[in-house]
């Protein structure tokens, strides 16, 4: 680990010295096998090994885990989280029971679970609410009003509340479960096959896209996951394939998609005899709309290519990201909607039957389809390979096995892995062995994540603690690390926010970036040693922990050993000799969380704009009162566990300090 280097930025005496100092380190088997784990070659001890895996293969440990893992090998701790088959019934009994969504299919969530706008829709289409009503109420009171009657009355809920189920599952699943490398990857990967809550037409699909895409295929083949996303509503929506056609008039089957359309036509002049004219208006835009947008869109084709696969340095040209969108023309999402234009082409579907529609060319699978009628069917050349004519929906299925096994996009795959897992500049030659397992074991990711492990770069010494905890990092290590009782999940989420990290919400397709230099700032440092301190004296409403139970109820005789213990539980072997040193002056200091919370409050905004967060919201007035007169009391004996007790004010400031930002 290389060792902290200290700037004095503010005058806040000790607290700001240590703050202002974290400066960022420079830049397919499915029984068991047989693991080789070189920690003792790189000269770590088999706890300290310990670990170092943790940290990196899980959230962190939990009380007592270090030890078990080195009880039971960590050979055998890592081929359990490789098969990630451990029993999790308590999570999913206990804690996620009531989350209605986690089991819904999109059919289910769409027809469920919906936008102000969406409400409005189906009210009009169901006659439960008149047109001009919505008109005379907007912008009041009485139009929020207005829509929570009419979802009570439709048995509709708020998509806001199946964001929270998202967001609370994903808290729920890294603090407790027991397949934590599952849980690891599955962030990784959501990440990098990123989509966002931000987007209207695709965040009523991000659960079950993590649930059915992402999880299922993390410590599978990387072409399952590529075809996975790319087949996905939320992505299909996200990047804007569902709408992408072929430019030109050569289209399979031209009379089956004018037959389409004028059952369409048909549809909305039923409408019309029927008195609606509200849905027939809207029906007859959507038709319009159709024929006016329908193009060729690169969105997805340039992404796949950029971001998911052979990266921005892969040796594509424009033009092969040109013919890739034509080779995915057509991949759409089957319309599963009950009202609007969505449902008039899902009975439409319907009425030309699964075989017709099959033996013209389509595929329907699941929530995916492929229309044959909006595809290119002409040649295509895509890297040095020619796609004859009429290839179909086959060609695609082609792209995904040639862009998920090609050379660069393993280099570029197994690059962004051991940064995760490495460092954020891990070494050419650890890659590059990487890389070559890729590509011998097309695309295993469990061999993958073997292989590196499996080299001493891995447990090199000074790249253990290297890496840079993001705000859930940091937030699920705090839980583990207390056994604490998380009861309101969501406050993780806001806590998260405010420390730059609005998971589900980054706008933009590459993700968070994964390196140090991204969190950290002055603003971010503070707000870390916030949440340290509002943590561990027990401020965040719905979470608990017992500080006296963690140190087998024993109360520390003074303020050093206070820090000393509570060091030693927080920060498993690590060398705490330097770090008790810089802390020492903060567990002194009376007013310390008055500083703190008015430093932050100070503190520069260093937000970025694709995070789609307004700004990184510093503490309110009421909140810094609040905190600053819980903290006013002086570090005095006896010692006791409470709420307000020292030892809870020790540990905050412990799980605040740069040294518990590392993993």
């Amino acid at each position: 680990m290389q060792p902290l280097r200290f700037i004095k930025v503010f005058s806040l005496g000790a607290f700001l010295t240590i703050v202002t100092a974290f400066t960022p380190a420079p830049q397919p088997s499915a029984g068991m096998f047989k693991l080789h784990l070189p920690y003792a070659k790189a000269g770590l001890t088999r706890q300290q090994a310990a670990a170092h895996l943790l940290n990196r293969f899980s959230f962190g440990a939990t009380p007592g885990e270090l030890d078990a893992v080195v009880s039971m090998g960590l050979e055998n701790w890592l081929q359990q989280q490789l098969q990630a088959s451990l029993p999790d019934e308590e999570l999913n009994t206990r804690l996620l029971n009531g989350y209605d969504a986690l089991a819904m299919s999109n059919a289910q969530i769409v027809n469920t679970y919906v936008r102000p706008d969406q409400a409005l829709q189906i009210g009009v289409a169901k006659g439960l609410i008149r047109r001009d009503s919505i008109r005379v109420a907007a912008n009041t009171a009485e139009y929020r009003m207005m829509i929570r009657n009419l979802m009570d009355s439709a048995n509709l809920k708020p998509v806001n509340e199946l964001h929270r189920q998202l967001i609370n599952q994903k808290v729920l699943r890294a603090a407790y479960s027991n397949n934590q490398l599952q849980e690891v990857l599955t962030d990784f990967w959501f990440n990098h096959f990123n989509v966002s809550l931000t987007k209207n037409q695709s965040q009523q699909y991000v659960l079950t896209y993590e649930r059915d895409a992402i999880r299922p295929n993390v410590l599978g083949h990387f072409s399952s996951l590529l075809e996975a996303t790319a087949k996905h509503p939320a992505m299909l929506e996200y990047l804007d394939n569902a709408s992408s056609v072929s430019n030109d008039n050569n289209v399979a089957n031209p009379r089956l998609k004018a037959q389409l359309q004028k059952r369409l036509e048909k549809r909305a002049d039923q409408l019309m005899e029927e008195g609606n004219a509200a849905q027939q208006a809207r029906l007859m835009k959507q038709i319009a709309g159709q024929k006016k947008n329908e193009g060729l869109n690169e969105n997805y084709a340039r992404e796949i290519m950029e971001l998911h696969t052979m990266g921005v340095d892969g040796g594509y040209t424009q033009k092969d990201v040109t013919e890739v969108a034509r080779v995915l023309t057509g991949w759409t999402l089957y319309p599963n909607s009950e009202y609007g234009a969505g449902s008039a082409q899902r009975k439409i579907l319907e009425r030309v039957g699964l075989n017709t529609l099959q033996q013209r060319g389509f595929v329907v699978q699941g929530d995916f389809l492929y229309r044959a009628d909006k595809h290119d069917q002409g040649e295509k050349n895509i890297l040095g390979h020619v796609f004859p004519a009429g290839g179909g929906y086959e060609e695609g299925m082609r792209v995904i096995e040639l862009l998920s096994t090609h050379p660069a996009t393993a280099a570029f795959i197994c690059k962004k892995l051991a940064t995760r897992f490495v460092s954020d500049t891990p070494s050419v030659d650890l890659v590059k062995k990487m890389t070559a397992v890729f590509l011998k074991s097309k695309g295993d990711i469990k061999q993958v994540l073997i292989a590196m492990v499996e080299q001493v770069d891995f447990w090199k010494p000074a790249l253990v603690h290297d890496k840079v905890k993001s705000p859930f990092e940091l937030v699920i290590s705090a839980i583990r690390s207390t056994h604490a009782d998380v009861q309101d999940p969501f406050q993780v989420f806001n806590w998260c926010a405010r420390m730059g990290q609005r998971f589900y919400y980054y706008q933009a397709p590459t993700g968070f970036p994964d390196n140090a230099a991204f969190w950290i700032n002055t603003g971010s440092l503070l707000n870390r040693m916030n949440f340290g301190l509002a943590f561990a004296t027990q401020k965040i409403p719905g979470i608990r922990m017992n500080w006296a139970q963690l140190n087998n109820n024993h109360e520390p005789e003074s303020v050093e050993q206070a820090l000393t213990v509570f060091s030693d539980i927080l920060l498993p072997e690590r060398n705490q000799e330097q770090n008790i040193k810089r802390l020492l002056p903060l567990v002194k200091d009376v007013r310390i969380g008055a500083k703190i919370a008015a430093a932050a409050d100070n503190a520069p905004l260093q937000m970025k704009e694709e995070t789609g967060m307004t700004e990184d919201r510093p503490m309110k007035k009421q909140e810094r009162k609040a905190l600053a007169k819980n903290t006013k009391q002086p570090l005095q004996m006896p010692y006791t566990a409470g709420v307000n007790s020292p030892i809870a004010q020790v540990a905050g400031i412990i799980i605040g300090s740069p040294e518990f930002q590392r993993k």
